[in-house]
């Protein structure tokens, strides 16, 4: 019995070893599958880390500029900021001598580039001014002046025939417009007790107080600026009746009547005025006119009763005069005799705007105490470029 029962015990033996090793085989394939799941679980909360990290910088890069908290910890926001509030320009030097920013220049008269978000606002302010800047042609330059090489004339043409000799033909004229860069300033102040406040913002303030005083004085020069330390305005050169016009003047279409339109077919002026401009202009062109003249034009009717004015169907969409847009610019004069009180013509081609990109800012807080003056300079020119490309209505017999 004793020698049967190790006999049965030796043959249970083997079959015992291969059962312990399936066993062994799962139990590391489990430990081998929790290692492999919870790479995985790492791995994507290493992803999802990434992604909210990706989204919170997105969110921020679309905020409002001035009104972001996040942007004040740039460094050079914070550091204009500084200057701005206390006259601290530490910030701003440090950031010069290490060269982490271009825009932290100082100007060889004294002061200080403003922060480069800030200076598009106010030029977003201008862009949007009802002045000729929103319809002309708009250019940044880094010199003291801008050349506008113009082609006013044609080349010649004839047609050959195979045996007679070719004929020499007129040759084009290039004319140079210089337009040179003036210096446009505003000096707004503040209170020292207001700038201390955490609460105020003081750059929106500033780009606001800038821009409102930047776009009333181009306005205004760059429909009669007379060109002396300040552009020149369209309105500056003489005028002159369309059918004797020459380059160098405007043309203009009477409409006879003096300081006033003509009493028997008074929308005749304004189709006359249209067609005395040259096809090729007529595409992109824009009727300019202060807020009394359009009252007047927008009363006209036309040989069937309709109106030649139209309002915008949607919202910010310009006027339309006889299909064309209107830009109500109250630096246009009034009309009386002899005026020129209406414009149309493509400004993007016959008038351009030079200026320079950067906007300096100066802190004085010494001399309007208690109050803290900021002396803002820019640089910028304008000038006729195409005299052929405007034409005026002038209110006259002729």
């Amino acid at each position: 019995m004793h020698e049967t029962e190790t006999k049965q015990r030796g043959a249970a033996a083997p079959a015992a070893g291969p059962a312990h090793e399936v066993k062994a085989a799962m139990a590391g394939f489990l430990s081998d599958f929790i290692d492999f799941r919870d790479d995985i679980k790492s791995q994507l909360k290493e992803q999802e880390h990434r992604l909210t990290m990706l989204d919170r910088k997105s969110l921020a890069a679309q905020r409002p500029v001035l009104s972001a908290q996040a942007e004040l910890e740039l460094p050079h926001k914070k550091a204009f900021g500084a200057y701005l509030r206390s006259g601290d320009d530490d910030g701003l030097r440090h950031l010069e001598v290490e060269g982490k920013a271009l825009n932290a220049g100082v100007a060889a008269e004294g002061g200080y580039l403003v922060d480069p978000m800030t200076a598009e606002v106010i030029s977003g302010v201008l862009r949007d001014a009802s002045s000729i800047r929103a319809i002309a042609n708009v250019v940044t330059v880094e010199a003291t002046a801008y050349d506008v090489l113009v082609d006013h004339t044609d080349i010649g043409s004839g047609w050959a025939s195979e045996t007679a000799a070719a004929t020499e033909t007129a040759t084009p004229q290039i004319e140079r417009v210089s337009i040179p860069l003036h210096e446009l300033s505003a000096l707004p102040k503040a209170s020292q007790r207001l700038l201390d406040d955490s609460a105020f913002d003081v750059e929106g303030w500033l780009a606001e107080r800038i821009a409102d005083k930047f776009s009333r004085a181009e306005g205004g020069a760059f429909i009669v600026g007379d060109g002396v330390d300040k552009p020149r305005g369209f309105l500056d050169y003489a005028a002159v009746d369309n059918s004797a016009w020459t380059w160098g003047s405007l043309g203009y279409v009477p409409t006879g009547a003096a300081g006033d339109f003509s009493s028997t077919e008074p929308a005749d002026a304004i189709v006359d005025l249209v067609y005395a401009l040259g096809a090729r202009y007529r595409a992109n062109a824009t009727f300019v006119m202060n807020s009394k003249t359009a009252g007047a034009v927008r009363k006209m009717k036309d040989a069937d009763g309709r109106f030649l004015w139209s309002d915008g169907l949607a919202a910010g969409e310009p006027a339309r005069l006889m299909g064309y847009p209107v830009l109500i610019s109250e630096d246009m004069p009034d009309i009386a005799d002899d005026a020129t009180a209406i414009a149309f013509g493509d400004f993007g081609a016959g008038y351009t705007i030079a200026e320079r990109p950067d906007l300096r800012i100066l802190r004085d807080p010494f001399s309007a105490k208690p109050h803290v003056l900021f002396y803002a300079t820019k640089r910028v020119g304008g000038d006729v470029s195409d005299f052929s490309a405007i034409k005026l209505l002038k209110f006259a017999v002729t």
